[in-house]
């Protein structure tokens, strides 16, 4: 198969035998659309699903939103948003509604277990970073040709971020995939020249609905990724003559009938404490201050992105050059402006955390195969291209940290064993992309770097995470509780109440204090308490108060790893309740 013009620019005619499998790889995915499209879904599959069946819940959002959604289903209430006892006025209901679709539909195949397999919970994250891949594949489409656009794809499927986010049930990688989807019908409306003096009703579509599914997901979030991208072009071009082509009148109407039913009815039901929470203290707390704890100075997400959209990050730094010459360029202007204005304002936003900028990882992938497809990044200098020795070092930093904290947390040894070999083969193919990108090319080497990258996802996900029995604590105590047979509402744990725990366990979890612990068990029955090793005396007290006989009947040690400290759990019964 002939190799299109821009994917041998900057190389020599005698092809190295590892850049001309990779091309011929490339050449053969990339001939339609269609096949370019599987090969990407595969690719993401491999990427996403290791470990996302076995990791449990992780605290504290993920098993929030899971609870949260876990509490639609039971109450029937798909209006108002609870936690537990409290209301959960953060984010708008769009990725509850998602979940407890996936999970009534799993319900009608697997039975009531469906409620407490956090698999289920993740699909919608899991398929809209799936989707997401293929949107960075099709929103390049209008910048490079289909072989550039396959490369961006694989850049955001073997990105580290994307991966976090494809695993855990909470709203950023459906988020990422609404924003995508109106900012590939932007990206054709401004690239679309001449201008269409009639708009283009299938863009338009895609572009409102994609903007109102994302408000629905994030409040203001989306309209922010979308809205700075477009006031730009709009300023630099002194028009907005591009924005007919997604007809903003009716667009704007149909947006508002996707989004107002819902806001208008948590208006009545909540007497507007939604908004007061929701914007008064959730957005514009994490603006003013570091909420939560997630503090960060400007210039964290500079510094993070070598971490977060690793390994593509290298290839990211190569293009600067290239995207500073050619800023004038209507792609290129259209990229950064889809990147910068908005990085601008997360960096100057006190709260930090890094999938915040995750919606701007897709136009630097394509920004980034623009400049390879003509081949800007063949010819950098000499300390841009030293960067690929971050490859292999970000690989063995992962690699090592994972695997001592596999030691450190109690892994089984025959998991380590398995994962050995991905691990190894991982590392093996880092350090060849490392050092044949001089004479394979960039693209050779960003392709090993990447089928590296898939392997240690596996080897770190797949055997590694799951099996570090230290950290699982509600899994633990979850078991227990199933094996006692014990109702949720019978069983109080205090000072451990991570959201996981009610998960698992039931909404009825009593998150109590020794003394109402102990209260609990002079009830008799199958009651049970968890307490920490600092309430026990609390309880002991308590008990002696109350002519309480009780027994300790098992007792775990792990590491909490939102609160960074060793605990001991003791489980409680009473006397009567125990062999």
């Amino acid at each position: 198969m002939a190799i299109s013009e821009p994917a041998i620019s900057g190389r020599t005619a005698a092809r190295p035998s590892a850049s001309f499998f990779f091309a011929r790889g490339l050449d053969a995915a990339s001939a339609t659309h269609v096949r370019a499209s599987l090969f990407l879904v595969l690719i993401a599959l491999v990427a996403f699903l290791p470990g996302i069946f076995t990791l449990s819940p992780i605290d504290r959002d993920e098993a929030r939103f899971s609870q949260a959604t876990k509490q639609m289903l039971e109450s029937g209430n798909f209006v108002d948003i609870r936690y537990k006892e409290q209301a959960r006025h953060k984010k708008p209901v769009g990725i509850y509604w998602l979940q407890a679709a996936s999970v009534a539909a799993a319900e009608a195949v697997v039975g009531p277990s469906a409620r407490t397999t956090i698999f289920f919970y993740r699909i919608p994250s899991l398929l809209a970073a799936v989707g997401a891949v293929l949107l960075t594949y099709w929103t390049a489409l209008p910048f490079v040709a289909r072989r550039g656009a396959l490369l961006a794809g694989l850049m955001m499927a073997s990105c580290v971020l994307l991966g976090v986010e494809a695993r855990l049930a909470k709203t950023d990688a459906v988020l990422l995939f609404t924003i995508l989807a109106s900012l590939g019908a932007l990206a054709r409306a401004y690239m679309s020249r001449p201008m269409p003096v009639r708009g283009d009703l299938g863009l338009a579509a895609i572009f409102w609905t994609g903007l109102a599914a994302g408000i629905l997901v994030k409040g203001p979030l989306a309209p922010i990724f979308v809205g700075l991208p477009f006031l730009v072009l709009a300023l630099l071009d002194r028009s907005a003559a591009f924005m007919r082509v997604l007809m903003p009148l009716p667009g704007l109407a149909w947006c508002a009938l996707l989004c107002l039913p819902w806001f208008v009815a948590i208006y009545y039901v909540t007497d507007g404490a939604f908004y007061e929470h929701a914007v008064g203290v959730d957005m514009l707390g994490k603006v003013a201050e570091g909420a939560e704890g997630h503090w960060g100075p400007p210039g964290t997400y500079l510094l993070a992105i070598w971490g977060t959209f690793w390994p593509a990050v290298v290839l990211v730094a190569m293009a600067v050059p290239f995207a500073w010459r050619n800023r004038r360029e209507p792609a290129v202007r259209f990229l950064l402006a889809s990147i910068v204005p908005c990085w601008l304002v997360f960096e100057i936003a006190v709260t930090k955390l890094p999938h915040y900028v995750l919606p701007l990882y897709p136009a630097l992938a394509i920004l980034t195969a623009l400049a390879l497809e003509r081949g800007a990044l063949d010819a950098v200098g000499r300390r841009l291209r030293d960067l690929r020795g971050l490859w292999p070092i970000l690989g063995c930093i992962l690699a090592g940290v994972m695997t001592a904290g596999f030691v450190w947390f109690g892994g089984s040894w025959g998991y380590a064993v398995a994962a050995a070999p991905l691990l190894a083969g991982a590392l093996v193919c880092l350090f060849l992309a490392a050092r044949r990108v001089p004479t394979a090319g960039t693209e050779a080497g960003f392709l090993l770097a990447a089928v590296g990258a898939l392997l240690l996802y596996a080897g770190v996900y797949q055997f590694l995470l799951p099996q570090m029995r230290a950290v699982w604590i509600s899994e633990r105590l979850a078991a227990i509780a199933a094996e006692a047979g014990c109702p949720a509402g019978n069983i109080a744990t205090v000072p451990y109440q991570e959201p996981s725990l009610a998960f698992l366990i039931g909404t009825d979890l009593r998150f109590t204090n020794p003394v109402a612990a102990a209260d609990l068990l002079k009830q008799g029955g199958c009651t049970m308490a968890f307490l920490g090793a600092n309430m026990v005396p609390l309880f002991e007290q308590r008990a002696r108060e109350i002519g309480l006989r009780y027994k300790a009947t098992s007792s775990i040690a792990g590491f909490t790893y939102n609160g960074g400290r060793n605990v001991v759990i003791t489980v409680f019964r009473p006397q009567e309740a125990t062999p």
